[in-house]
Formats: C-alpha cells, sequence, structure tokens
C-alpha cells in the first residue's frame, strides 16, 4: 500500500531522504556518503536478516482471523518466511554453518516474536495498513520517504484517530537515547500529516529485544520542529557535498558498520567519490531492516 503526495510541477526534486538514511547521516556522514552516494554494497547479516524476517512474520500475521493470531500461529509462520527470504536473498543462506546453526537463528526470532505477544494482544486489532509507503514532497523540493510498519486506525467524534506502530528487533535505547529513536517516529508522523492532513494520536516503538516500548502523542508544533530539523540536515548534506567532508564519527556502532576498511578512523582510505555524484537523491527505497537499525 502507498500514501503519497505527487509533486507539483514548481518543486522540482532536489533530493530524497528516508528515516534510516537520516539517522546514518547524524550518527556518521562518512558511513551515509558510503551508502547514499557511493552505493556500496553491504553483506547480509544474521541480525539485520532476522529482523526482516521477523517483520514479515508480523506482517503477515495479521492476515489470519484475529482469534487465529496466536503465538503458536506466529511461529509456524518462521520458516515459512525464512524460504521466501532465502529466494529473494540467497546470500543469507551463507550466514550459517550448517543445520544447528540455523535452527538456533530461527529460534532466536521465535523469541523475538514471543516478546511481541508480550507487548500486545493481536487479537484486538484490526490494522489500517502493514508496511505502508509513504512519502511527500516539501516546497523545498526535498522528498520525504518511508515505510511504516503498521498503522491503525479508529473513528472517533472528532475524526480519524491514527496510531502509528514501528517494531524492533533489538534492545530498547537507553534514556540518553530515546529521542533520537522516536525521531524516526516523528518523520513518519510528518509524512502522514502531510499526506493525509491527520495528526497521528500516538506513535509507539516496540523493543522485542528486551519486551519493551517508547511512546510519544505529538503536536502540530513537534511536526514542525521534526520538518525543520529535517530541512536542516538536509543542508548539512548539501554542504558535505559541497565541500567533500564526509567526515567519519567514530561511534559504538561502529561494531556493526560494513566499511571499516574504507573509513580513515581504521586507518582505511574512501574510495574516489563518483563523477557527477550527487547529494543524496536516495532512490532505493528503504528496507525493513534498514529501518530496523
Amino acid at each position: 500500500m502507498t500514501t503519497t503526495t505527487p509533486p507539483s510541477g514548481s518543486r522540482p526534486l532536489i533530493g530524497s531522504l528516508s528515516p534510516s538514511r537520516a539517522a546514518d547521516f547524524v550518527s556518521c556522514p562518512l558511513r551515509y556518503r558510503f551508502r547514499v552516494i557511493d552505493r556500496l554494497p553491504e553483506p547480509p547479516s544474521a541480525a539485520a536478516s532476522r529482523g526482516t524476517l521477523v517483520h514479515t512474520v508480523l506482517e503477515r500475521l495479521f492476515d489470519l482471523p484475529a482469534a487465529g493470531r496466536t503465538l503458536t500461529a506466529a511461529r509456524e509462520l518462521v520458516e515459512p518466511a525464512y524460504a521466501r527470504l532465502r529466494e529473494r536473498e540467497p546470500a543469507v543462506e551463507g550466514l550459517f554453518d550448517g543445520a544447528e546453526a540455523l535452527a538456533t537463528w530461527l529460534d532466536s526470532a521465535r523469541d523475538l516474536l514471543e516478546g511481541y505477544f508480550v507487548l500486545e494482544d493481536p487479537t484486538r486489532l484490526s490494522p489500517a495498513a502493514r508496511e505502508l509507503y509513504v512519502e511527500h514532497v516539501l516546497e523545498s523540493g526535498l522528498r520525504l520517504r518511508g515505510y511504516v510498519d503498521r498503522l491503525d486506525s479508529a473513528a472517533t467524534e472528532q475524526g480519524v484517530a491514527l496510531r502509528v506502530v514501528d517494531y524492533k528487533t533489538g534492545r530498547s535505547p537507553g534514556p540518553a537515547f530515546e529521542a533520537s529513536a522516536m525521531f524516526q517516529m516523528r518523520f513518519y508522523a510528518l509524512l502522514l500529516w502531510r499526506v493525509r492532513g491527520v495528526i497521528p494520536r500516538e506513535l509507539r516503538l516496540y523493543y522485542l529485544g528486551d519486551r519493551t516500548w517508547l511512546r510519544t502523542s505529538p503536536d502540530e508544533a513537534d511536526l514542525r520542529s521534526t520538518e525543520r530539523r529535517i530541512t536542516a540536515l538536509w543542508a548539512a548534506i548539501e554542504r558535505a557535498h559541497r565541500t567533500g567532508d564526509w567526515r567519519a564519527t567514530p561511534s559504538r556502532l561502529c561494531s556493526w558498520c560494513d566499511h571499516q576498511s574504507r573509513c580513515p578512523a581504521f586507518g582505511g582510505t574512501p574510495p574516489p567519490l563518483p563523477p557527477h555524484a550527487a547529494p543524496g537523491l536516495d532512490d532505493s527505497a528503504p528496507t525493513v531492516c534498514e529501518a530496523d537499525g
């Protein structure tokens, strides 16, 4: 399902930005460059592939009748979902050294699904959309885009009430990082507001790894502030493009980065910039595992 606001003739596209790529630039401009400007390939990882698998199961779970959305049913969806993942991304099979390692990985996905059932009861829900692609072009010509894991909708006396739900298969961030985690949710809320004219009543971020969640209720001031932040972030991306200053920002996230061999912080040398590189059109739609980082 797709919700989109087409660009007008007076708004030529200057670039495209998703929550995942925005988070990349904030955490490390050089990683953003490697992913968006250089488009360097990244091999699949067990953690990211498991995130894709769990998201697929949670999406398919709501295809079942309400009474059938049980933990047992979710567990039974794991192996078919893995078969589809393997067909789509054959390299994922090479992540496991034998049947025992694969079985352990599949069990870890089932454990995360059990965490989901601790957080909410899917038999009581009727989502309006799952894996909803939303995009909107700002007046500047910057296209915002993203996938919403789940959108709940309910009719109220005041109109339609929306709730945005996102699943993370990792553990929840510490208090110092909660605001950064919720930026992605406000990004989605801004998109929905601009496209549908409705400010979501609630944003929920589920962390299946430690079975906890974050929530917030945005207002118009929050979303206008988010739009200003995105505009400033894009200005910083354009500045990095003009100056060539795609600096590395070492952090704990470096342990999960595929580009350490090219990173100056680890003694590497970045490849030359591609000729006529744009500051970041980000034409590839964000994937589930990107959004689950």
